[in-house]
């Protein structure tokens, strides 16, 4: 793996290369951004959302965090720092869409599955324990199927997390009206990382299928 000052040489071919050809289109960035899209996806290396995606610059309004979580609306003093990005995509940027995107292999997910990290301290998984136990309610059934280990539990979990954050999207007041006027859809996705195959959710259904 390259380290930061090898990916230099990374932007130095950048800045020679695509940043020239597209020009224009950076020029026009520089006035401003209009996603139609917010991805909300996981910090793990290995699942780039425009890459998966194959979008350019100015196309997604990214926020990434451990397990692709959203936390449910609430008022109280901290740093919210995923319900801040909402805002701002939802009523500033006014995006139509909101996708959800978990992935396979989520080492959040199986933190969550496992409980392992919980009652650790903090800088000793505490702060990681602390972001996944959100997922607590829905790991239940899931333990009591599958157990907490094996890929079918953690499949089973990274699924279902997706499902949560969708659920606590609709708890924020303006994402809720607007999914209610038709301004704003919201979407879950999941990426596998060992077949490259990318699955939707039917939200009627509860289904994830792979994308056509």
């Amino acid at each position: 793996m390259k380290t930061f000052e090898q990916m230099i040489d990374g932007y130095r071919n950048f800045r020679a290369t695509e940043w020239h050809k597209e020009r224009a289109q950076w020029q026009q960035l520089a006035e401003g951004q209009s996603p139609q899209v917010m991805v909300i996806s996981c910090s793990d290396s290995r699942v780039d959302p425009a890459q998966i995606l194959d979008v350019a610059p100015g196309e997604i309004f990214v926020v990434r965090n451990v397990a692709a979580l959203v936390p449910p609306f609430e008022t109280t003093p901290g740093r919210h720092g995923v319900s801040a990005a909402v805002e701002f995509a939802v009523q500033f940027l006014k995006v139509r869409e909101i996708v959800v995107m978990g992935h396979g292999l989520c080492g959040g997910c199986q933190a969550a599955l496992t409980q392992d990290l919980h009652g650790n301290e903090i800088g000793q998984g505490g702060f990681v324990a602390h972001w996944v136990d959100m997922l607590d309610e829905a790991r239940e059934p899931i333990a009591a199927k599958y157990g907490t280990s094996g890929r079918e539990a953690e499949l089973a979990m990274e699924l279902e997390a997706v499902k949560v954050s969708l659920t606590n999207l609709m708890t924020f007041p303006y994402v809720s009206d607007k999914v209610a006027s038709g301004d704003l859809a919201l979407r879950g996705a999941h990426f596998a990382i060992s077949d490259g195959i990318l699955r939707l959710l039917d939200r009627d259904s509860g289904e994830f299928s792979p994308a056509e």
